[in-house]
């Protein structure tokens, strides 16, 4: 039965068949053709803007050396494809020629996620970041944009007091299982800080959809003067190219799509579908450990390793602990997160679990080396000059515009208890705010679908990641087509970090050759 109350809440639902030529020519028939792109020169970064990107000695002098063959610019756009003649934003595009001109295949854009990810300087962190990817601006122009709402382009931030979701909470959450009580004052506290921050400027927020970043890319690629557009993307990067695909099949050009976004979204769905994924992984960490019972001493068996995990969990559920160098108690959910990592990082949550295993019973005061390592880590000081990687009112604006789901409490409560049942482990790695999603958002929703055009598409799944499941993959074939390139790791967007899975993008964008088969990815 459709629970009216909970369909009220979303607001008017726009239904966008995202079906090539005719949606997009729907909304763009009175546009005029594009402006130039406006390029000027490049910003400077200072050195302490390079080192809080890691970059040091010769990889500054090569980020310099990489940034000086950069064009930046900006394109001016609609804000709103349904009134192209009113309002426009601007949109800052970078570009960084093929470094052999004479074998010029066309221009490749790239995404990075999110959404809310910034992409003006993805083409030089593209090339830097290994030699396969470096092979790719040999015959291609990498191009670099900062989605609407996103860094050098145009923009809104919500107030600060409505940016951080849940921090209004009133201090750190008790130790032990959520109560109801609690959540819903949780979930008052969300419902909120989404109808302050949707109304702060609707005029702007509401036009935050990824098929407007679609027609801001396709506008990018008429500006350009490309007859095509190319298109390497990870996370939510995938569904940007999946609605593009869509609804230009006629100026899509090659497309990969690495770590596949969920292809129908609604929070529940999204947050239950990575809370399984990560139960999974939580399993195979287990049946590593037991592989290692000599080093870790939690069972011989996968399944005698999960055991002991969940005995270790209760254990600190029951008796919280504290250390005298550490702001962040040790509960039964520590346990959850160490076991929800990557397997890159197994060796060093593998060795915090056993440290807290045989910690259970003994007083002390200073926390141990591997656990204090985790919270700590290395921490890297970005300075106020730094150009914005991400932008969080972005990524809530562009989710809930698209959120189709339930957003009541009691569906939201409903399914935060039978994620905790169904993933004993690790059911609440994350917060109970993250489920909650987009209640209380005011603006209308747009239900976007996207379909297989038959141009040409390679996808890669990561058969173990948690951000990403691979069955969104499997999911999104069935929907758009193309080939799936199966990645035998869990990190997500592992494809472009690892250069011999990294070559096989290469050689697609060379060639169009698509891959079937496997490639192994990152393993510890």
């Amino acid at each position: 039965m459709v629970n009216m109350r909970s369909l009220l809440s979303l607001g008017a639902v726009v239904v966008l068949a995202a079906s090539g030529t005719t949606a997009a020519s729907a909304a763009t028939r009175d546009l005029a053709p594009p402006q130039a792109i406006r390029w000027k020169g490049c910003p400077s970064y200072s050195d302490a803007v390079l080192r809080g990107r890691g970059l040091e000695g010769q990889r500054a002098q090569e980020f310099r050396r990489l940034l000086a063959r950069t064009e930046c610019g900006t394109l001016e756009v609609p804000l709103d494809y349904r009134r192209p003649r009113d309002k426009k934003i601007t949109i800052a595009v970078t570009r960084l020629k093929a470094a052999d001109p004479s074998r010029r295949l066309g221009a490749l854009a790239l995404n990075s996620g999110g959404p809310g990810g910034a992409g003006y300087l993805m083409p030089i962190d593209h090339v830097m970041m290994n030699s396969a990817n470096a092979r790719l601006n040999h015959r291609y122009d990498l191009i670099g944009f900062d989605p609407r709402g996103v860094g050098n382009s145009d923009k809104v931030d919500c107030p600060p007091a409505d940016e951080g979701k849940g921090a209004s909470t009133g201090g750190k959450p008790a130790p032990g299982p959520l109560t109801e009580e609690a959540a819903r004052q949780i979930y008052q506290q969300e419902v909120a800080g989404n109808q302050a921050c949707s109304r702060h400027d609707p005029q702007f927020l509401g036009q935050l959809t990824t098929a407007n970043i679609a027609r801001d890319m396709d506008r990018i690629r008429a500006a350009l003067g490309e007859r095509k557009l190319n298109f390497l993307a990870l996370s939510w990067g995938t569904w940007l190219g999946a609605v593009y695909r869509s609804m230009f099949p006629h100026t899509v050009g090659r497309m990969w799509l690495d770590s596949i976004a969920i292809p129908r979204f609604s929070t529940l769905a999204f947050e239950q579908g990575r809370a399984e994924a990560t139960e999974r992984n939580c399993r195979r960490m287990a049946d590593w450990m037991a592989e290692r019972h000599a080093t870790y001493g939690f069972g011989t068996s996968g399944e005698a390793v999960q055991d002991t995990l969940l005995a270790l969990r209760r254990h600190y559920e029951a008796d919280p602990r504290t250390f005298t160098d550490l702001d962040i108690p040790v509960t039964g959910g520590t346990i959850g997160m160490l076991c929800a990592q990557t397997s890159l990082d197994w060796p060093l949550t593998a060795t915090a679990l056993r440290e807290l295993y045989e910690l259970r019973d003994t007083p002390g005061s200073a926390a141990p080396p591997a656990l204090k390592q985790i919270y700590t880590g290395n921490p890297v000081e970005i300075p106020p000059d730094a150009p914005e990687e991400f932008n969080q009112t972005m990524n809530r604006a562009t989710f809930c515009n698209e959120d189709t789901g339930l957003r009541d409490f009691a569906s939201v409560w409903s399914a935060w208890r039978q994620r905790l049942e169904r993933n004993p482990l690790t059911g609440d790695f994350g917060k109970f705010s993250a489920m909650v999603g987009c209640a209380g958002w005011t603006l209308p929703v747009t239900d976007t679908r996207v379909r297989d055009t038959g141009t040409s598409l390679q996808m890669s799944g990561h058969l173990h990641e948690t951000m990403s499941p691979y069955t969104w993959t499997t999911e999104m074939q069935e929907i758009i087509g193309g080939a799936v390139l199966t990645v035998d790791d869990d990190v997500h967007g592992s494809v472009l970090m690892d250069p011999a899975c990294g070559a096989n993008v290469a050689v697609y964008f060379e060639s169009g050759r698509l891959s079937w088969g496997r490639c192994s990815g990152m393993r510890p």
